[in-house]
C-alpha cells in the first residue's frame, strides 16, 4: 500500500502546515455555510488533519469538495436541507446518492468513516411528526440499498449528532481496501434496532479496522452513548451516562483487538484521540472529571480530547464519544 494515511490535531498553539485529505476546524462558533458543533474545550480553535505525503488539491462536484491521492478520497459534502424539496429525508438520500456515484467515480469501493451533523437532530419539521433524525436514517438507508452497498452488516463506523444551524453535512473518509466492521457485545448492532426507534434503523457499524498502510492500522470508533441493548440507560443522570458510555467504549476496544491483525492489545481506550459531546455546555465540567476518574488525569485520551457542544441522536442521551486510534506492529502497546 503506497501514501500512509497520518492523522494530526493540532490546538491554536501549535502549526498546522501538512498536506491535508481533510481538514475539519472548530472554531467556538458554528458557520452558516456548513454544520459543525461548537468548540466548549480547549481554548481556542482546534485542527483535524488525515494527511498523506504531496500535495494535494481540492475538486469540486455537485454538493462535494473532496481530495484524494489515488490511495484515499476524503471529503465533505452539504445540502441545505431546509430548502430541499423532501426535507431532511430527501436531502440524506441526495447526499449519499452523490457520495457513492462519486466513489464509483474515483474507483473507491470502501468507506471507512462517515460524520454527519444534522442541525435540530431531535426536532420536527412542521407538519411533520417524525423527528428529523428518523427521516435522515430512511434517506440515508435508501441510498445505501439503492447503491446496493450494505446497510447493515459491513456498514461503515458513523456517527450523527445535532447542530442549531447549518445546511446537512456529511464529512467522509474511503479508501481502496475494505475495512473490517466491529460490533459491541453489550448492544444491539444499531442496523438491527427494533421499529420503536424509527421505521428505518441507522446504517453504522460500532467501529472499523483498517490497514492504514506502514504496518499500521486504524480503529475508527462511532458515536458511542449510555445504551445497553438498545435502551438508554441512565436518563438524566449525565455522570453515569458517561460512565457507560466509557464502558461501551471498553467494550467496542476488546472487540477490535479480537481481530486486530497487529495484536490482541494493539488498540488502548487511553490511547485513542476522543472527541466528547455534549448537550448541554453546563455538564462538561462533570464529564470531564468523570473522564479523568476512568481515564486516568495524565491519560493521552483525556489530555488530547476536544469537548463540543452537540444534540445527540436520542433526546434523552446527554453524552457521546466518537474516537479513533492508531496502532503500529513494529512498536506494541505496552501492557
Amino acid at each position: 500500500m503506497s501514501s500512509p494515511l497520518q492523522f494530526r490535531r493540532a490546538f491554536a498553539f501549535e502549526s498546522t502546515a501538512t498536506p491535508a485529505l481533510d481538514r475539519r476546524i472548530h472554531t467556538g462558533e458554528e458557520p452558516r455555510h456548513i454544520a459543525a458543533p461548537a468548540l466548549l474545550y480547549p481554548a481556542g480553535p482546534v485542527t483535524e488533519t488525515w494527511s498523506v505525503p504531496g500535495t494535494l488539491h481540492e475538486q469540486r462536484r455537485g454538493a462535494a469538495r473532496f481530495v484524494g491521492d489515488g490511495q484515499w478520497l476524503m471529503g465533505t459534502l452539504c445540502i441545505d436541507d431546509r430548502t430541499w424539496p423532501g426535507g431532511i429525508c430527501a436531502a440524506a438520500r441526495q447526499v449519499y446518492d452523490e457520495l457513492f456515484q462519486l466513489l464509483r467515480d474515483e474507483g473507491f469501493a470502501h468507506l471507512l468513516r462517515v460524520w454527519n451533523y444534522v442541525a435540530d437532530i431531535n426536532g420536527c419539521d412542521a407538519g411533520d411528526p417524525l423527528e428529523r433524525y428518523r427521516q435522515f436514517n430512511i434517506g440515508r438507508q435508501d441510498a445505501f440499498l439503492a447503491a446496493r452497498r450494505s446497510a447493515f452488516d459491513g456498514a461503515p463506523a458513523a456517527c450523527a449528532l445535532g447542530t442549531t444551524q447549518g445546511p446537512l453535512t456529511v464529512h467522509f473518509l474511503a479508501g481502496r481496501e475494505a475495512p473490517r466492521a466491529v460490533e459491541n457485545p453489550r448492544q444491539v448492532s444499531a442496523y438491527r434496532y427494533p421499529s420503536q426507534y424509527g421505521p428505518r434503523a441507522p446504517t453504522f457499524s460500532r467501529g472499523a479496522l483498517a490497514s492504514i498502510g506502514g504496518g499500521r492500522e486504524a480503529l475508527f470508533l462511532s458515536g458511542t452513548a449510555s445504551i445497553v441493548g438498545h435502551q438508554t440507560l441512565h436518563v438524566g443522570d449525565v455522570a453515569r451516562q458517561t460512565e457507560e458510555t466509557l464502558a461501551n467504549v471498553a467494550a467496542v476496544v476488546d472487540a477490535a483487538n479480537a481481530l486486530s491483525t497487529i495484536g490482541p492489545r494493539a488498540h488502548r481506550v487511553d490511547m485513542l484521540d476522543c472527541t466528547v459531546y455534549v448537550r448541554h455546555a453546563r455538564d462538561l465540567p462533570l464529564v470531564r472529571e468523570v473522564l479523568a476518574q476512568r481515564l486516568g488525569a495524565d491519560a493521552p485520551a483525556l489530555r488530547n480530547a476536544i469537548y463540543l457542544r452537540a444534540d445527540v441522536c436520542r433526546a434523552d442521551l446527554l453524552v457521546e464519544v466518537e474516537a479513533h486510534g492508531i496502532a503500529s506492529a513494529a512498536e506494541p502497546s505496552p501492557p
